[in-house]
């Protein structure tokens, strides 16, 4: 597998309270996370921070020897995931300046089988594969259950006043409902996740243009859609995780 981590402030915001990270295990089993944090103050910055360090801190002790399988992988994200939630919420009401903490979270187990994917909040997941270009979560958002409930169309939710508005979020309540799912993968698969600061100034189809673009390194495919996010305002904190499949004489995606 070959991977790149980018994370950028943007042109608007003094600091960066996105986190991203691709971790492994003793199995050689990859971990990739991308955590968005809110709340006043620094307490976004400490929030993601500190959901990505849990992550980490069990994900390196975790299935020392032998593979997993997809039920495995779903409830190690369940289990580990409600654990981080708790730590977050009680370590947000320690201090009065970290009321209302929180983060979004995207984390997927990914192997050469398949990929378990976890989601609270928006930030997203996507895969490219021999079926197109695919958004594999769902926003927990205002506008997005407003139109899943055909209350407004997807266009009007682009332009939305409330649209950053979201439902759910990783450390802001006692206990949280986190959505999982596991996805079959081949060889020339690509997967990308990312806070909203990218999707939200780059169209679906130019995301996909560029990670299919030609000649270009995966660091460079990453930094070329932050760029192109900053060019479109660069209103907020922009991270990326991207992440393929290669074939055994191939290096990056092939289903372009």
């Amino acid at each position: 597998m070959g991977y790149v981590v980018k994370t950028d402030t943007g042109k608007v915001r003094l600091n960066n309270e996105d986190n991203g990270e691709i971790l492994t295990n003793k199995s050689g089993i990859y971990l990739a996370i991308v955590a968005d944090g809110m709340g006043g103050h620094n307490a976004g910055d400490i929030a993601s921070e500190m959901a990505v360090n849990v992550l980490k801190e069990y994900w390196e002790k975790s299935f020392p020897v032998g593979g997993i399988d997809a039920a495995i992988a779903e409830k190690w994200l369940r289990d580990t995931i409600a654990d981080v939630n708790i730590k977050l919420y009680e370590h947000s009401r320690t201090d009065s300046n970290l009321d209302g903490m929180g983060t979004t979270l995207v984390a997927a187990v990914c192997t050469n089988d398949f990929i378990t994917i976890a989601n609270i909040g928006d930030s997203r997941g996507y895969l490219l594969n021999e079926n197109g270009f695919q958004q594999l979560t769902e926003d927990h958002t205002l506008v997005n259950a407003l139109v899943k409930t055909g209350q407004i169309s997807k266009e009007d939710a682009q332009h939305h006043p409330r649209k950053n508005l979201i439902l759910k979020a990783l450390g802001t309540e006692e206990i949280v409902e986190v959505d999982i799912k596991t996805i079959l993968v081949d060889n020339g698969d690509c997967l990308l996740l990312c806070s909203d600061g990218l999707y939200d100034k780059l169209t679906d189809t130019e995301i996909k243009e560029m990670i299919c673009k030609d000649g270009l390194t995966m660091e460079e495919k990453a930094q070329t859609m932050i760029d192109l996010a900053n060019e479109n305002g660069g209103e907020d904190n922009i991270t990326i995780v991207l992440l393929d499949f290669p074939l055994p004489d191939e290096s990056g995606c092939n289903k372009c």
